[in-house]
């Protein structure tokens, strides 16, 4: 999960055998608005539709983000969609850190820690830049 401006806010990995809406029910499961007051609306991919009611118990507005056209209409080639692109430019930041390259990490938990370590080290960075 991350803001507007791709920080990361909250982490959940889980393993490839379970699905994207049962991972989406535990990050949404152990989320604590109180971190986030200002956290209104989560924009999530197709494969996490299912996940309207936890939102709607966290008090939050669940829109997926999809492909406004169905896939015999679509254009050949990359098209951004809206919002989504934001999650994908974490993924590229989060990338670039050596230990997050590649997914060698036998238990979940430490690629999450990984993963706080890689954005902590980023905006760290920037902090420095900016100073």
């Amino acid at each position: 999960m991350t803001d507007t401006g791709g920080r990361l806010l909250r982490v959940h990995v889980h393993p490839a055998n379970v699905h994207d809406r049962w991972g989406g029910k535990a990050l949404l499961g152990g989320l604590e608005l109180r971190h986030w007051p200002r956290v209104r609306k989560v924009y999530v991919d197709f494969g996490y539709r299912g996940l309207r009611r936890e939102a709607e118990g966290l008090g939050l507005e669940l829109e997926v983000v999809a492909h406004p056209l169905p896939e015999t209409e679509r254009v050949k080639g990359f098209k951004p969609l809206p919002k989504r692109w934001v999650v994908e430019r974490t993924f590229a930041w989060m990338g670039r850190n050596r230990r997050l390259g590649k997914d060698y990490e036998y238990h979940p938990e430490v690629t999450e820690a990984w993963m706080y370590l890689g954005m902590i080290h980023l905006l760290v960075k920037r902090l420095a830049s900016a100073a």
